[in-house]
């Protein structure tokens, strides 16, 4: 087949990527004319995505791959259009639909009869049917269903481990019509590999979900699942903390049988998806009082955890030197979309404390352009709160933070017994509990 991928982004990228691997003609759009020449060059365009260099650099050399801003010409040549193009939202993930809406109209001034369009990037409920139809047949003079179908096919995959993620999720798939979604699931069996699954009753592969509105529900279900199950462990944590409760023990009680599957508590929750996708269910179901009300606990978490600073260094923090240890949203990844950071500085500088910031995957100036000063370790500090869980913490100890008073641990992931004579604070657990763990049980745990 001849497939344009339009974005290539860190899951657009990658899929392309892997459908030339499997042997096909790919041609990847994008605005970026930068992105687009280190493509051509067989230089991957962002770090951290394992394989990605090596299996860019063979589909770029066996010429299964070339990158182009023309997202018209080369739909007008493909089969296939797969569209991965991020849609931007708001401060409170209000969907701005500007980008998708500008490479949707590109698609179809090149859209030609018999071409397959399959949307990944996750939508609220009835775009595809509502928005994206109307202006690919507005635009190409073609009716959708008769001369091209449209197919909503979420991305299911994490940054980091995009190639092994597409094999080991089963690829869901819901067409605007019978054929539509045949196609599509004819197009993933050719260019996607499945390891198998025994664990699922309908096996691993690609599932049919009957209708598009169903696969976008799909992709805000699992991520919404996750988000009110953590806002309901932040409510477990803060509560056991404040009566001498260990969450982390009861929620390793709790899920040793197979009805609890609590997740874990910590500072915040960021990302593109998890803080992201409820809000987008909410769009469309304001109704969902569980989904606001999980959304709100974890977005209280940064201003909680420095509150537990504050609380250890006296009742004030006016004057301190704190420093936020990562600037990602997560370990090992260099992201900061929606990161934990952004609350826990703002609440931090409204007490008083002269913030710093620290994170082994950022440059000081790539620090600075966010309006943070950077950190180095061996610098005196007064208080850290540990934001992010990079493996280059998991030794951090006093040493490291010459000074430093107050140690707030917001992922669970540093070792207590490394901070003596520190005032040590751990989201869910008591105030002595920590000190009392055997050091081979922290390390364990």
């Amino acid at each position: 087949m001849r497939i344009t991928v339009v974005g290539l982004g860190k899951i657009g990228l990658p899929l392309a990527v892997q459908f030339a691997r499997s042997g096909h003609e790919v041609a990847g759009a994008d605005i970026d004319p930068r992105v687009v020449g280190l493509v051509n060059e067989g230089i991957e365009p962002f770090p951290g995505e394992a394989h990605l260099q090596d299996y860019l650099h063979e589909v770029v050399e066996q010429g299964l791959l070339r990158a182009t801003t023309d997202t018209s010409g080369a739909v007008a040549e493909s089969d296939a259009v797969v569209v991965v193009v991020p849609l931007f939202v708001d401060d409170e993930a209000r969907p701005d639909f500007a980008a998708m809406d500008a490479a949707t109209e590109a698609i179809g001034r090149g859209l030609r009869p018999g071409t397959l369009v399959l949307y990944e990037t996750t939508l609220p409920v009835g775009t595809t049917r509502t928005r994206w139809k109307p202006r690919l047949e507005g635009v190409s003079g073609l009716t959708e269903g008769s001369d091209f179908h449209v197919v909503f096919s979420p991305e299911r995959v994490l940054t980091g481990r995009v190639f092994a993620d597409l094999r080991k999720y089963p690829k869901l798939v819901g067409g605007l019509s019978d054929a539509g979604t045949r196609r599509a699931k004819e197009f993933y069996e050719a260019v996607l590999q499945f390891d198998p699954r025994p664990d699922l009753e309908r096996g691993n592969g690609v599932w049919d979900l009957g209708s598009a509105e169903a696969a976008e529900m799909a992709k805000l279900a699992e991520t919404t699942y996750r988000d009110v199950n953590i806002g309901l462990a932040n409510q477990f944590a803060v509560f056991a903390a404040g009566h001498g409760i260990d969450v982390h023990q009861v929620i390793e009680a709790s899920n040793s049988q197979p009805y609890s599957h609590i997740h874990r508590p910590g500072v915040a929750v960021g990302g593109h998806c998890i803080p992201v996708y409820p809000r987008l269910y909410l769009w469309n179901d304001p109704a969902a009082t569980v989904v606001r009300a999980a959304r709100q606990a974890n977005a209280d978490m940064p201003e909680y955890t420095v509150a537990l600073a504050e609380e250890a260094a006296g009742g004030s923090l006016a004057g301190k030197r704190l420093v936020v240890l990562g600037a990602s949203y997560r370990g090992g990844v260099k992201e900061t979309a929606f990161s934990g950071v952004f609350g826990v500085v703002k609440a931090a500088e409204e007490r008083g404390a002269q913030v710093l910031v620290h994170d082994p995957m950022y440059h000081d100036d790539e620090l600075q352009r966010y309006g943070w000063s950077a950190y180095h370790l061996g610098e005196p500090v007064d208080v850290a709160v540990l934001q992010a869980d990079h493996d280059e913490y998991d030794a951090l100890s006093r040493d490291d933070l010459p000074g430093v008073a107050v140690v707030v641990d917001g992922r669970r992931r540093l070792d207590p017994s490394r901070f003596a004579g520190v005032t040590f604070r751990s989201i869910g657990v008591p105030e002595q509990s920590e000190a009392e763990v055997p050091v081979e049980e922290v390390v364990s745990r």
